[in-house]
């Protein structure tokens, strides 16, 4: 009898931790001393495709032949090869000159490349390329605009999600608020909008996912933009990840990618990709974030399954000591159980909690009974 009550108080303990708690993603303790290659590739973004693993970033810019960001392959993660850049941009009027954070995202047997492009640090729009192949090659002159630069200036970052409960594709991106409404900060903040017309348009429902409300987060004091001075904060990079089913993580990268300010950093919402999401950051991004004579401004992050398709992995990127190159590093991103006050479970957890009350009884009911 010992041993039956023994096994149902255990039960209904892990129930009524399981109905009000999530798993939340652990900082990195331990960085690797080298990244997994040395040459630059920035704001990393890693995919598996049939067992291979590819990587993709932003370079340094144009290359001789008018193509951009790096592409990197592998079979486990630890050894990478480069394999060319994967976008090839015809010169032309007005054609912009940076090409920033671009990630692929598979549909019905297509790629498409999601980017932003623009002049220097302004102006910046996103685009959507396909090709049949994860490597392209991807044509820039071919590309959708999915944002008007006339209407929104500013728009970098574009991270395809597709949610695992209905299949629907949603866009991350981040673009800039000169606000300063429920305590937000001026700067760059990320929002979300639906996916729709076979992944080349906006829904048009712009919704906020994470603005700036912590000093962390600043990218620079007194900085002069849109005819105006700011103390202007970041957050940028998002990459939504759902570790367990009902609960959306969306990691994002905050503080000033120039210095050791930057770091990731994360925030939840449990209903849907649109949110809405909670944060709690303090002090310091507690993702990853510069450590003194160990890693310096680790930052704009992917996430990817292992092999076994249970251990998380974080791909981010960062400079190397001179400060010359940001290339990509990987660690292994663990997790852990935390208790939620979240009402949404609240009549769940009042229910399981008279359940456990009427199950006390019953026991103490059946030892009076035996003495």
């Amino acid at each position: 009898m010992k041993d039956a009550i023994r096994t149902n108080f255990i039960l209904y303990l892990n129930i009524i931790i399981n109905v009000n708690s999530i798993l939340i993603p652990q900082g990195i303790v331990d960085y690797p001393k080298n990244p997994v290659w040395s040459g630059y590739l920035a704001d990393p973004f890693a995919f598996e495709v049939n067992g291979t693993y590819y990587m993709i970033g932003t370079g340094l810019g144009l290359s001789e032949k008018h193509d951009t960001f790096p592409s990197l392959i592998s079979d486990d993660l630890i050894t990478w090869r480069y394999t060319g850049d994967v976008l090839h941009v015809i010169e032309q009027p007005d054609q912009p000159s940076s090409y920033w954070a671009p990630e692929i995202a598979e549909n019905d047997n297509m790629f498409y490349l999601f980017y932003s492009a623009g002049f220097n640090d302004a102006k910046h729009r996103l685009r959507v390329a396909s090709s049949t192949s994860p490597l392209g090659p991807f044509n820039d002159s071919q590309s959708i605009e999915l944002t008007d630069v006339t209407k929104l200036s500013f728009a970098i970052d574009p991270h395809p999600f597709r949610d695992p409960k209905d299949g629907l594709w949603y866009l991350f991106y981040s673009r800039d608020f000169l606000d300063t409404h429920d305590d937000y900060r001026v700067g760059t903040g990320i929002v979300v909008d639906r996916l729709i017309n076979n992944m080349t348009q906006l829904a048009g429902n712009e919704t906020i996912v994470l603005r700036a409300k912590h000093d962390w987060q600043l990218f620079q004091q007194n900085r002069s933009i849109y005819d105006h001075v700011y103390d202007w904060y970041t957050l940028e990079g998002a990459a939504t990840w759902q570790q367990e089913s009902g609960n959306y993580i969306c990691f994002y990268s905050g503080g000033n990618w120039q210095n050791t300010s930057y770091g990731v950093d994360y925030a939840i919402a449990s209903s849907s990709p649109m949110g809405p999401y909670t944060e709690d950051s303090t002090n310091q991004a507690r993702i990853t974030h510069s450590i003194e004579g160990i890693i310096i401004g680790p930052g704009h992050n992917s996430i990817i399954f292992g092999r076994d398709r249970q251990t998380t992995y974080i791909v981010y990127h960062a400079w190397n000591e001179a400060k010359t190159i940001r290339s990509p590093y990987i660690s292994q991103l663990d997790w852990k159980t935390k208790l939620t006050n979240n009402s949404s479970s609240g009549q769940d957890l009042l229910h399981v909690t008279l359940l456990f009350l009427v199950y006390i009884i019953l026991i103490f009911l059946i030892f009076h009974h035996a003495l």
